[in-house]
């Protein structure tokens, strides 16, 4: 009697380590308000990319989002599958504050996904850049990418989970271009590329605006890639995403389709054949926007990008 039931305990536990092994948990991370109203809205964007997971994503897939820039702790990040920031980046990064990048190292090394969403993709050349380009294979690096508001046409895209079920597209959004990448782009694929119009080129030279290099692959007709897949020698994935500035832009389905499958194919879920499918609706895209400058509110300073 006793045996029986020592086995049936085991089973039992058996059973819950082989469905906690197929569960793929993604922590989503919102910084804090930012910019003007519709954009950089990283809380409204975070809920409205979760609402989607929990449409077409697989019952396995469960999602934990912080918003208004609050970290998760170390123990939540020891169970992620994935974690996503969309956020402010450079010296204000959450990524780079009070000893978090040692941590999410840690969670890299063995295996989680990282993606991350516009401003997110760039750290600091002193702090951050060297984990970035081990994590998702690129990242933006001042006085060497720039971030001016374009038309970016979108007219094919590669074989890849990630690109499945997304058709061609076109939409204007502050892509960021111009990447790092590693070198020889080991282990990455361009996802998103288009080719960036001379007007990108309007602004004088300064950290994010322009310099020799990259007026020079504008005037040469270079590609540009915008979004793109990596993967690491010991295991994991990462996604750059340098869209999202504009909060509409989350309307787009193919958009908001291409990442919706990053953040799955990053937590090693299944990507649907068809990616993941999604509807929203006017209200959806109005909902959980942060009170900003011209809703009422003082301005406030906020960092130069």
């Amino acid at each position: 009697m006793r045996l029986s039931l020592l086995l049936a305990a085991l089973g039992l536990l058996a059973t819950a380590a082989a469905l906690q092994a197929q569960t793929k948990l993604v922590v989503m991370i919102a910084g804090k308000p930012s910019h003007g109203p519709g954009q950089h809205e990283h809380n409204a964007g975070i809920t409205l990319l979760e609402k989607c997971l929990k449409q077409g994503a697989d019952s396995s897939v469960k999602v934990v989002k912080h918003l208004n820039g609050q970290w998760p702790d170390e123990a939540l990040l020891d169970q992620a599958s994935c974690v996503v920031i969309y956020s402010d980046g450079g010296r204000g990064h959450p990524a780079l504050q009070e000893g978090r990048l040692a941590q999410l190292d840690k969670q890299m090394k063995r295996g989680c996904g990282f993606v991350a969403i516009h401003y997110a993709v760039e750290p600091t050349k002193e702090l951050g850049q060297n984990e970035f380009m081990d994590w998702m294979g690129g990242c933006f690096e001042i006085d060497w990418s720039v971030n001016p508001h374009w038309q970016a046409d979108f007219k094919a895209l590669p074989a890849h989970p990630i690109s499945q079920g997304v058709k061609p597209f076109s939409t204007l959004d502050e892509w960021y271009f111009h990447m790092r990448f590693r070198g020889g782009m080991q282990g990455v694929t361009p996802l998103l590329q288009a080719q960036a119009p001379e007007s990108t080129m309007g602004r004088p030279d300064g950290a994010h605006s322009g310099n020799p290099f990259v007026r020079k692959a504008v005037a040469a007709g270079e590609p540009q890639i915008v979004a793109w897949a990596a993967e690491r020698a010991g295991g994991g994935r990462g996604f750059g995403f340098t869209g999202g500035h504009f909060h509409k832009g989350w309307g787009h389905p193919d958009q908001r389709r291409l990442v919706l499958n990053a953040i799955l194919w990053c937590a090693n879920a299944e990507v649907p054949k068809g990616g993941v499918s999604s509807t929203i609706s006017e209200a959806d895209l109005a909902a959980n926007l942060d009170p900003k400058p011209g809703q009422g509110l003082p301005e406030k300073p906020r960092r130069a990008k």
